[in-house]
């Protein structure tokens, strides 16, 4: 900018006559740079604002628009947070990107009887007295042919074997989980009646149990009282052969007879078995058909009014259960 009286120079190109007054073109001048100073003036009011905003701990006096009135595109609009619009996952500064770990698989089981199984077969079916046709199907059980199944007995009063038989073999199931086994029930009164006695069997032999005990009561005259194991005798009929397993379910009968004893309090049979509580037969379907060590006990006589109140006594259900799973701890070595 020139601060003397003397005309300026003249431009190229311009349009300025040099032959007027130089004051002439100075007013123009003048003019122009009046019609200029406003623009001026505003464009630096709005760079210190900006300034002023982007400062150190700055504030801008105007707050910005609400992020839902935000301009973003459907694809962003619909983003996951920690996602970006195409669905690519984000991380901070740091964070670690590995596919996090899977969760760690259940513990094996604990206790003497890791490892093993038991199938626990609770005798009869309370729904058997209502499909009586069912069960007295004949099958095969080697030696002969009998019934598919039978009601079981009752005490006086009308509580059923059935009844008796499911409730301690549940009480016998948590018993053994609690040693560590897997137990396997042969029903649990979920199917109308049943299972045959070839099913029973089947159950233990498909499960590869290395012990199974089936459930049950006695139901003969009153003044007979106590409880027996029946073992297998020694059967090769048909499909039955029993020669494998005679031996080892005579050594799991003795060690229920001696913990079952001692549990509950009551003596062996004082009407079979010559007081050992012991007793062969081969007339059972489910001990003639099984491949697995196996035995039935007779928990007591539900006829005779003395056994009776201790059968229908849950606290002597949970000894005659403690006393079943006592035996079959010990018959595995645990």
């Amino acid at each position: 900018m020139r601060y003397d009286n003397s005309p300026p120079p003249p431009e190229s190109g311009s349009s300025i006559d040099p032959h007027r007054p130089w004051f002439t073109r100075r007013s123009t001048l003048v003019v122009g740079v009046a019609a200029l100073a406003p623009a001026a003036l505003a464009g630096w009011v709005l760079t210190q604002a900006f300034a002023a905003g982007s400062g150190s701990g700055g504030q801008s006096r105007s707050a910005p628009p609400p992020a839902s009135h935000s301009p973003l595109s459907p694809g962003q609009r619909d983003a996951k947070p920690g996602s970006t619009a195409d669905g690519s996952a984000t991380t901070s500064p740091g964070a670690s990107t590995s596919t996090p770990a899977a969760a760690p698989a259940p513990a094996p089981a604990k206790g003497p009887l890791a490892g093993r199984t038991v199938v626990v077969d609770p005798g009869h079916n309370a729904g058997n007295f209502e499909h009586t046709e069912e069960i007295d199907q004949q099958v095969d059980i080697g030696t002969n042919r009998k019934e598919c199944d039978t009601t079981g007995t009752t005490t006086n009063a009308g509580y059923k074997e059935a009844d008796f038989t499911l409730d301690v073999s549940r009480r016998l199931r948590t018993a053994l989980e609690a040693q560590g086994a897997k137990v396997v029930l042969t029903h649990q009164a979920d199917r109308p009646w049943g299972p045959c006695i070839t099913e029973r069997a089947r159950i233990g032999n498909e499960a590869k149990a290395d012990a199974v005990v089936s459930v049950h009561a006695d139901g003969v005259s009153a003044g007979n009282r106590g409880f027996h194991i029946i073992l297998p005798a020694k059967v090769k009929s048909g499909a039955a052969d029993t020669a494998k397993i005679v031996e080892p379910s005579r050594q799991l009968g003795e060690r229920i007879a001696g913990n079952f004893a001692r549990t509950t309090g009551s003596a062996p049979a004082n009407y079979l078995g010559s007081g050992t509580g012991l007793v062969v037969r081969d007339d059972l379907g489910g001990l003639n058909l099984s491949t697995q060590p196996k035995v039935f006990i007779e928990c007591g006589n539900m006829r005779d009014a003395k056994d009776a109140a201790q059968l229908t006594s849950p606290e002597w259900r949970q000894k005659a259960a403690q006393g079943i799973a006592d035996g079959i701890v010990g018959f595995l070595g645990g």
